[in-house]
């Protein structure tokens, strides 16, 4: 609120002297502005900046689950992240304090809970009723290292395996250690003097609870008997083992090894396995053993009613497949399919269609975490296509280079920007809606349309709408296809000068209102758009070429030639009538200016 001094307003009008009245009147003015300034009481420390919203792909990933009931995702990086994935918007981001890497996610399953295992040996679990994740609870292993742990459904009872082979029990509800140690020396042979390794895997009985089957690295399986405290059966096998899964009936289970076999054993024939299968080795003739492949790092064991189990695994590729991408293999009934990923695999999990494990499983989608990306692929559909993925992880599809953030945009910008966009959608995707589907959307604070433009190392521009929490891409525009692609060795840009990026977007400059773009990129090249609705083929593209300088003003060139600066806005001049320079040019008055060779785009 303005105030004025009435008092000292009136004293300048009563001045007797004209001279002293206009000089007093001067004072009064300078006095009255001071006065009537907003008293403002915010100062700068009353300000703060914050991340509201973490975008793009977790950061070296390690560890995946899934709430099959709440249909909630679940990922933990090597910094110790936490991000959540519902429904499409629906994302959350949380972190461990000690930064530790995240090695194991369990969810207890429908009671919105996590535990996270990490590599400090530490256990947090994860209260998720709240509009902001955090940690109710932590239990720290002072002598043992974490290896693998297992939460069953429905249970209060959290089995922790280590490193020395031992698993302890851990009360869920109380956060505890319940003093029940199952030891390694107790669980396998007694005449058998060797360690038998970490712990690698622990899961029960999918019809007995009481019954846990305990996976030691060297190749040692074991039935435990919870209730008598002793060893049912042992299953030894000369391999090592990375992971085990059962058949839903409690009959069987299938072992994963490190020469790509699988061993299915019957339960109570522990002697020798029932099965044992190479999904990639060749088959050699007189009945001798196939060719060892790479260790199958992970195998999942999946019943249907209607037909065959499905046996899905990720590794077990034969050594001869140099250079090949990692795989991850469907074994449904007689077929074999092999699907290829862009990264390496870091975990899969296959969803099924009930959390009870004592039940027909009919998996209908697998989603696979890579290294880099994150994929579902629908089990239901021939040919096994992937879902599209809804959330903006490809953001660092190609490294981002260069950022623009546009507030209040013309209110009509987005909706013109996704009809456009809209028809770059690609084809064969699977028709099914995304599965990862928990979570309810908050309410939408801001009310002015928001777009982040990014720029990437391909050359590639997105236009994001940043209206809401989550990003949503509208648009994606491909700077490459101007120019011509190189096919020798020859043509291609010196790698000196651009590491290998020659496309690569360094400053972008928007004009919402009339939807003109000018881009320039890392060759120095600059390109100018302009928006259209309809699908406009440009045959010929005028090209100026440009002489690159570090100053404006008249600069003399190694040769003596007085170069002009530039005309600006506004003077008349036409930069069509600007003649194109005869040959490229980049030099400058100054040695250490720009850099010679810079790579010439055609």
């Amino acid at each position: 609120m303005r105030k004025f001094n009435i008092r000292k307003v009136l004293d300048g009008l009563t001045a007797v002297s004209a001279v002293a009245s206009a000089s007093s009147a001067a004072q009064q003015q300078q006095a009255g502005n001071r006065e009537t300034e907003i008293q403002e009481t915010l100062q700068s420390e009353h300000f703060q900046l914050c991340k509201t919203v973490r975008h793009g792909f977790p950061y070296q990933p390690s560890a995946l689950a899934f709430d099959p009931v709440q249909k909630i995702l679940a990922i933990g990086t090597q910094t110790g992240a936490l991000r959540l994935f519902g429904r499409p918007g629906v994302e959350c981001y949380c972190q461990h304090d000690s930064g530790a890497a995240v090695i194991q996610l369990q969810f207890l399953i429908n009671e919105g809970a996590l535990v996270s295992a990490l590599a400090d040996d530490t256990l947090h679990l994860w209260n998720l009723r709240q509009k902001r994740p955090a940690i109710l609870h932590s239990l720290k292993f002072n002598r043992e290292r974490i290896t693998f742990c297992h939460l069953p459904f429905q249970s209060k009872w959290l089995y922790v395996g280590t490193e020395r082979g031992n698993i302890h029990i851990v009360n869920v509800e109380s956060f505890t250690l319940s003093g029940y140690v199952i030891m390694w020396n107790k669980a396998i042979e007694l005449s058998s003097k060797s360690h038998p390794g970490p712990i690698v895997h622990i899961s029960d009985n999918p019809m007995d609870e009481g019954k846990l089957l305990i996976g030691f690295e060297s190749g040692t399986v074991v039935l435990w008997d919870l209730k008598s405290k002793k060893a049912d059966y042992r299953y030894t096998h000369d391999e090592a083992i990375h992971s085990v899964a059962w058949h839903h009936e409690g009959k069987q289970f299938v072992c994963s090894h490190s020469d790509g076999t699988l061993t299915i054993w019957n339960v109570k024939s522990p002697t020798k396995p029932f099965q044992t299968i190479t999904p990639h080795g060749k088959q050699l003739k007189d009945g001798k053993k196939p060719e060892p492949c790479k260790p199958i790092l992970k195998v999942e064991y999946k019943t249907t009613r209607a037909g065959e189990p499905f046996i899905i695994l990720s590794g077990g590729l034969s050594y001869d497949t140099v250079g090949r991408r990692p795989c991850l293999t469907v074994m449904h009934g007689k077929s074999t399919a092999v699907l290829e990923m862009d990264y390496s695999i870091v975990d899969f999990l296959t969803l099924c269609e009930t959390p009870y494990p004592n039940d027909f499983q009919e998996p209908y989608a697998v989603v696979v975490l890579l290294e880099k990306d994150l994929v579902l692929i629908d089990l239901a559909q021939n040919g096994y296509p992937i879902f599209e993925n809804p959330y903006p992880l490809t953001i660092h599809e190609s490294p981002v280079t260069c950022c623009e953030y546009f507030a209040d945009c013309p209110v009509d910008l987005i909706p013109a920007l996704y009809s456009v966009g809209a028809r770059q959608k690609r084809q064969g995707y699977s028709k099914k809606e995304w599965p990862i589907s928990g979570g309810n959307w908050g309410l939408i604070t801001q009310s002015y349309p928001e777009i982040i433009i990014t720029g990437h190392a391909d050359g590639s521009i997105k236009f994001w709408d940043a209206s809401a929490i989550t990003l949503q891409v509208l648009y994606k525009l491909k700077t490459a296809k101007v120019f011509e692609k190189s096919r020798n060795k020859e043509d291609r840009p010196n790698t000196d000068i651009v590491d290998e990026d020659p496309y690569a977007i360094q400053i972008i400059s928007w004009c919402p209102e009339s939807r003109m773009l000018c881009i320039a990129g890392v060759s120095a090249h600059v390109i100018i758009y302009r928006f259209s609705k309809q699908e406009v083929t440009t045959e010929v593209i005028p090209m100026l070429e440009v002489r690159l300088l570090y100053e404006i003003n008249d600069v003399e060139t190694p040769d003596g030639e007085q170069v002009p600066p530039l005309p600006t806005p506004g003077t008349g001049s036409n930069p069509q009538s600007i003649a194109p320079q005869s040959h490229p040019s980049t030099s400058s008055s100054s040695s250490d200016g720009l850099r010679d060779n810079v790579p010439c785009l055609k």
